[in-house]
């Protein structure tokens, strides 16, 4: 009966950050803030730093036509595992911030352990579906 009172308590934590997690106006604005100033307000690669970088940025809006694996579909894993950055896989050699950890440090503070891995993958799910939706 304790496990299960446990469990009630971190689902009823855990639902309000969920019900957030796909949510692309929230993803809208988490790339105006995290990643515009490289890739541009249009995803284009075109951000104000964008000169300054030694790689030039990707063009968020050509992710599901450079899609190698499946052409035309957008690659949805991929991008949130390049967006989290914990995974290994790393966007431009490793010059892009690794967001995964941001989010989770900016989040920590606040939540506990569990709430924070919560919202930051719902973070990064909705950046991810932003991304998807600015897709030409």
């Amino acid at each position: 009966m304790k496990a299960l009172n446990i469990f009630t308590y971190i689902a009823a934590l855990c639902l309000p950050l969920a019900a957030t997690a796909q949510n692309p106006e929230i993803g809208e604005k988490l790339y105006t803030q995290y990643c515009a100033t490289c890739h541009g307000v249009d995803g284009t690669g075109e951000g104000p730093l964008a000169e300054l970088l030694t790689m030039t940025p990707a063009d968020l809006t050509q992710l599901s036509a450079d899609n190698v694996a499946a052409p035309g579909e957008f690659p949805l894993l991929r991008v949130i595992h390049v967006i989290d950055g914990r995974t290994g896989v790393r966007a431009h050699g490793g010059t892009m911030p690794t967001y995964g950890e941001v989010f989770m440090t900016e989040t920590t503070g606040d939540l506990e352990e569990v709430g924070a891995v919560i919202e930051t993958r719902g973070r990064i799910l909705s950046l991810a579906m932003y991304l998807e939706s600015i897709q030409k």
